[in-house]
């Protein structure tokens, strides 16, 4: 695992692109989701993109092979919904584990594939672990501003079993993305604390928070540089922030972190903002050109895309990333000295 701290010395290391945004290309049908182990469940499934790791398998390896063709060092895993809390929306909080530990396997074989071509070029999985559909931190009733629709301790649980399963599945780091509440993702990584101690193993974090809109704050109230500071405690690979805005929009806040911490800074925005349909126009090459501000600036480590991004943005973005160096991290050097 110590390989990834060597890379990122080395370059600046490139995220995949969005995995809903490519399988919607694929006009999955109900009966698609269902495949023939779930043809008779007593819910709708459709939308359960997790389920797909276990229905439609060969589709997310086709589209994590996509990704590193176009030069991505590090995919994620098909997990973004997978927790007994996300997935209980489809009956299916038994299959959490299976999930999990289906959609890091398959993503451990292709990022097997590519090393084994490239072994000067190692890829990586990334668990992906997202921020679950409840808040911590806030009441989602306006009425009853006390109330709390899940526990910081059913969060730990959930957040517990998913770690194990990526890990039991092959992936070699965890990332914590699309942080909107930041009491959720300390619920994430106190239960990857837990596991490591558990298990006496190490295992990189990178985590990813999401400013939601013009104001510059996480939706729990957070700017970016409080969110840093919030979880400075944890020995972590990265930190940054992903979703929720364009390249361009999300550049002031990876400003204001990239001088506090000497952890690596990660960043996938999305691919600009929606259109009055929720979708992305931006192309490969404007949201290159933002990006390559980034470079220029000495921002980041580690660059990707999330929303409405495809192979052909991170075949841009990755080309654009091999002329630059990456930031210095100083955390970096003192694990890899260590190891």
């Amino acid at each position: 695992m110590s390989n990834i701290y060597k890379a990122l010395q080395e370059r600046i290391l490139v995220l995949d692109g969005a995995m809903g945004t490519m399988l919607q290309a694929y006009k999955f049908t109900e009966e698609d989701f269902r495949g023939e182990r779930f043809k008779d469940y007593p819910t709708p499934l459709q939308g359960n993109n997790d389920l797909l790791s276990i229905t439609q398998p060969e589709a997310i390896k086709t589209i994590h092979g996509k990704y590193f063709e176009a030069g991505a060092d590090i995919i994620e895993t098909n997990t973004f919904s997978g927790t007994t809390i996300a997935m209980a929306d489809y009956q299916m909080e038994d299959l959490v584990y299976e999930l999990n530990y289906q959609s890091a396997k398959i993503a451990k074989e292709v990022a097997d594939e590519f090393t084994a071509k490239e072994p000067h070029k190692p890829r990586f999985v990334a668990g992906s672990i997202g921020p679950t559909n409840r808040t911590a931190s806030m009441s989602p009733d306006v009425n009853d501003p006390g109330y709390r629709a899940v526990t910081f301790d059913e969060l730990r649980i959930a957040y517990k079993q998913q770690t194990e399963a990526l890990i039991d599945g092959g992936a070699d780091l965890l990332l914590v993305e699309t942080v909107f509440d930041t009491l959720n993702a300390k619920a994430a990584l106190f239960a990857i604390e837990q596991v490591k101690e558990e298990r006496n193993i190490d295992i990189p974090v990178m985590l990813s928070g999401t400013i939601t809109d013009a104001s510059g704050r996480t939706l729990s109230g957070q700017t970016a540089e409080a969110f840093l500071i919030s979880v400075s405690h944890i020995p972590l690979l990265s930190v940054g922030f992903n979703c929720a805005l364009g390249a361009n929009l999300l550049q002031p806040h990876l400003e204001a972190i990239a001088n506090k911490t000497d952890y690596a800074i990660s960043a996938h925005p999305n691919a600009g903002l929606p259109n009055a349909f929720g979708e992305y126009d931006e192309t490969a090459e404007e949201m290159g050109e933002q990006i390559e501000e980034y470079l220029k600036k000495n921002l980041i480590n580690i660059i990707g895309g999330c929303c409405g991004t495809s192979p052909e943005h991170i075949r841009e973005i990755a080309k654009i990333a091999s002329k630059y160096k990456p930031r210095k991290a100083d955390a970096l050097n003192s694990v890899e000295s260590a190891n």
